[in-house]
């Protein structure tokens, strides 16, 4: 799967994340957020030795159903989960190891 550099279109629905099998990452932010773009790189190196897992970029802001269930305040937000059920979350990651040690949370096989 690998990581994702484009929002997705449609945010999916909550019911739709919770069904979700195997390991993903939903990273809430926005294109045009400062340390969203800064944290592109690390998360870039992090996935690199995570190829299976799904990652989901989701453009939030006000009024945006999917960020608000997960309570995301601050950008960019990155939700691990397993089977639709959250492991781990990091806000505003500062380094690739705090991503990669996320990653190896969920993506075991």
């Amino acid at each position: 799967m690998a990581m994702t550099t484009a929002f997705e279109q449609t945010e999916p629905t909550r019911a739709e994340v919770d069904a979700l099998k195997g390991a993903t990452v939903l990273e809430f932010g926005a294109p045009w957020c400062g340390y969203c773009r800064a944290a592109q790189p690390l998360i870039a190196a992090a996935f690199a030795s995570h190829p299976r897992v799904h990652h989901v970029k989701i453009e939030d802001g006000s009024g945006r159903p999917l960020g608000r269930s997960f309570g995301v305040k601050l950008w960019p937000t990155l939700v691990f989960l397993r089977d639709g059920q959250e492991v781990a979350r990091l806000v505003r990651p500062a380094d690739a190891e705090a991503i990669a040690q996320a990653l190896a949370m969920i993506d075991t096989q």
